[in-house]
């Protein structure tokens, strides 16, 4: 996994998305890409059959039914079609994008023991552990199917890369887990492997399948990695500050498990005193925590202005990938593309 650089600061003086708008353009980016995305949808329904394993389809169709937006194949889609493509295998990399997504969400609810994804009891709440590690087993196998039938090796390399480096992100998360020592940089080398690696290879593949100039399909890739951090960010940053009913997860969870993410690290690097840093390794590395714990959290958090940190930051990402689309004469689908920019970041607000 290569070191992930943080944007420059300059580039975040971008000002807030108007979430009404921003809402406005993920819906323009649907209806450009609405026929090839029913194409995906037909495709997952056929490749996530068993004949032999029934609740393969049973426990899938639960996650991939439950109201996720597509974003990622949607990506894959109008990355192809805004680069030129005419064929028909983008639909074939995006129900593998959207196969390897399904995959790592369900072996993460039980690595996480959650309970909770998309305002649904999980997978593993509702069969088992197994029944979920199994199925997103047999969700990466399809996925490496269609990939060889895209019939292209750079796409093979860059999605099977791009497995590779998510479960090595996974891997960091566990290893960085309740460790206040982790510092800004291995947390951003954990989110661009647990997220944007999949966002910058749906983009990616999208060039490549096109047969675009390489500077083009660099650019894509610049895209779906930048865009892919501004996402994670704003979810790490919403645990904090959003409503449950906004991220389909109680707030407050990964305070309750621990995790270092952007929010705590920055609370803690200007954490005031001896008995700020000694609640935060209390909540955090040792897992003991009480009634008002998430409520002082909170407060330490704005009395650092943690959260304006870690928005400054995704704001920064968001910059960098409506930056990249430049390498891109001006159309409706790059437009749209800039808009899902909007869209991510005006979570925020």
């Amino acid at each position: 996994m290569p070191p992930v650089t943080p944007p420059s600061s300059t580039a975040a003086a971008a000002q807030p998305a108007d979430r009404a708008a921003s809402q406005d353009a993920f819906t323009r980016l649907m209806g450009l890409v609405s026929e090839d995305l029913e194409a995906v949808n037909r495709l997952i329904a056929e490749r996530m059959a068993s004949e032999h394993a029934p609740r393969i389809p049973e426990v899938t169709r639960h996650l991939v039914e439950a109201g996720g937006k597509r974003l990622r194949p949607i990506l894959t889609l109008a990355s192809a079609r805004m680069a030129g493509y005419d064929g028909h295998d983008h639909v074939k990399l995006a129900a593998t994008v959207e196969f390897i997504h399904t995959a790592t969400l369900l072996h993460d609810d039980v690595v996480d023991e959650s309970e909770k994804r998309r305002g649904r009891p999980t997978a593993n709440l509702l069969w088992d552990n197994k029944s979920s590690v199994l199925v997103g087993d047999y969700l990466f196998a399809r996925s490496f199917q269609l990939m060889i039938e895209a019939g292209s090796l750079r796409v093979l390399d860059i999605l099977a890369n791009a497995s590779a480096v998510i479960a090595e992100g996974e891997v960091l998360q566990l290893a960085t887990a309740n460790d206040l020592g982790t510092g800004e940089a291995a947390y951003l080398q954990m989110i661009h492997g647990k997220t944007a690696a999949l966002f910058a290879a749906a983009t990616e593949v999208g060039g490549v399948i096109a047969g675009a100039p390489e500077a083009q399909v660099q650019a894509l890739k610049t895209y779906g990695t930048a865009l892919g951090m501004a996402f994670q960010i704003v979810d790490d940053v919403l645990d904090y500050g959003g409503a449950s009913a906004n991220l389909g997860k109680n707030t407050g969870d990964d305070f309750r498990e621990g995790k270092v993410t952007l929010p705590v690290l920055l609370a803690v690097e200007a954490a005031p005193d001896e008995a700020a840093r000694a609640f935060w390794k209390r909540v955090i590395e040792k897992r003991d925590q009480r009634d008002g714990d998430l409520a002082q959290a909170l407060a330490l958090m704005a009395q650092a202005d943690a959260l304006t940190g870690a928005e400054t930051r995704a704001r920064a990402y968001a910059a960098e990938a409506r930056e990249a689309l430049a390498a891109f004469p001006a159309s409706p689908l790059r437009g749209a593309l800039e808009g899902v920019v909007e869209f991510v970041v005006a979570r925020l607000n």
